[in-house]
């Protein structure tokens, strides 16, 4: 066999060349968004290899050459200097096919009790794992940046709205603290994500298991699993499931910033004049010399509602599979992967745009808010011993009559209120949620993997 023809050869291939157009199609975007998931394809081959001599399938003295040879094409794709050959389907050909390139026969041996069905499956969680990882911590950042400025901003009153109408006071404090404890809730999704995506696939091979004795347990520890999906039948099930869980914990992120869009879009309007993005932050009109358009929220808004969407793209790619592995599943990495890079994006503009905004602290000023205080006095003359319905009537009747004045004073003291932000309660919330990820332990796992 020529190299060149070993070179475009598949590694499924039985003599029989595939028609170039069904080639082209089946392959799709595979090779594109393979690329991403080069460093940790390596990262799984390096903990298969090592169970692999476990149990005698590799030599002692190939194991050391088999990791160096990895090691190498580690840090080819960490560098951006991995590339997947023309003729070549994916990353797992382009891995083995450099590994026999470079050991001869040694290097085919790697595929032994594993299919590319477990591996892709390993390899996208291996990338999901460290994707979480940086959507939290740039979920941390903005978190502590709107707790920051929460309680920087907890005494300036601005109006709070239902039904967009004028209701009662709330502040810039309650604002920001808000959307800090809306993240919280979203990591504990993102959490509970992390938990169904940290389990070990490796070993299922291509859905029904393998008669080689397998030591599972031990990629899973090498690796820095939390446990394994132990039936084999039930790890490739978890092919669509995994992405989708996924994508549901993103789309919570997402929905928190869509929200905080739309407000500051509002709030940046003439007709409410709330808060200020600086000049070089906004963009103009073609015809019109005064606009100041808050395009990056809008934005902010229209990434977040397709991200959104993500969950929704998912099920309807997986919704009519029985169980087993069929090729539908492959396209879920075209929306999959990019979402990733969409959201870390959004958490970035988000926060840097919100540093940078300025408050108007005299919001409360004009006289079309002066009513928000009319619950207030309901509950002053409620707290005197006046029935509260009849309170709510004697205001309600000033009101009517013109003759309301407000006393724009509010004491508000309960837990989670204007004057009892809780924010240090909703830290601690967060933190406790971000230590359960434990993002050390793999840190660990992968450094030992790469010492050899």
């Amino acid at each position: 066999m020529s190299k060149l023809k070993h070179n475009v050869e598949k590694i499924w291939e039985k003599g029989i060349p595939v028609d170039a157009l069904i080639e082209k199609f089946t392959i799709g975007k595979d090779r594109e968004l393979d690329l991403v998931l080069t460093p940790f394809d390596v990262l799984g081959s390096m903990a298969h290899v090592k169970m692999l001599h476990s149990i005698q399938l590799i030599d002692d003295d190939e194991l050391p050459e088999i990791l160096n040879e990895l090691t190498k094409i580690y840090h080819l794709a960490v560098s951006g200097q991995f590339q997947i050959e023309e003729g070549i389907e994916d990353v797992h050909s382009q891995v083995e096919l450099m590994l026999t390139r470079a050991l001869g026969d040694m290097g085919k041996k790697i595929h032994s009790g594993r299919s590319r069905n477990d591996q892709v499956l390993l390899d996208l969680k291996l990338y999901a794992r460290n994707e979480i990882k940086e959507i939290t911590g740039l979920s941390e950042k903005l978190f502590s940046l709107l707790i920051r400025r929460s309680n920087q901003s907890k005494d300036v009153l601005i109006p709070g709205y239902t039904h967009l109408q004028v209701a009662m006071p709330s502040s810039f404090g309650l604002w920001f603290g808000a959307y800090a404890e809306s993240l919280t809730d979203d990591l504990q999704l993102l959490n509970a994500a992390w938990k169904i995506t940290n389990q070990n696939p490796l070993g299922s091979a291509a859905g029904y298991g393998s008669s080689f004795p397998l030591n599972r347990q031990m990629t899973t520890d090498l690796l820095g699993f939390d446990n394994m999906n132990y039936n084999v039948v039930y790890a490739q099930m978890g092919r669509g499931k995994v992405e989708k869980t996924i994508a549901f914990a993103l789309s919570s992120i997402a929905s928190t910033l869509s929200k905080l869009a739309f407000d500051v879009c509002m709030f940046t309007s003439q007709n409410f004049g709330f808060v200020k993005l600086p000049d070089n932050m906004t963009t103009g009109s073609s015809i019109m010399p005064h606009k100041k358009n808050p395009d990056v929220f809008e934005l902010l808004r229209a990434h977040c509602n397709k991200i959104q969407a993500l969950p929704n793209d998912i099920v309807l790619m997986t919704n009519n599979l029985p169980s087993g592995y069929f090729r539908d599943l492959q396209i879920i990495k075209e929306v999959f992967i990019p979402a990733f890079d969409e959201l870390k994006s959004c958490l970035q503009i988000a926060a840097y745009a919100i540093e940078n905004m300025t408050l108007n602290e005299n919001v409360l000023d004009d006289k079309k808010y002066d009513l928000i205080f009319s619950v207030e006095d309901v509950n002053k003359l409620a707290s005197s011993g006046v029935p509260f319905r009849d309170a709510y009537k004697q205001v309600a009747r000033k009101i009517l009559d013109g003759e309301y004045v407000p006393q724009k004073n509010v004491h508000h003291t309960h837990e989670g209120s204007i004057g009892n932000l809780c924010n240090d309660m909703i830290t601690e919330k967060m933190n406790s949620i971000v230590d359960l990820f434990d993002f050390e332990k793999i840190d660990t796992c992968y450094s030992k993997l790469l010492s050899k």
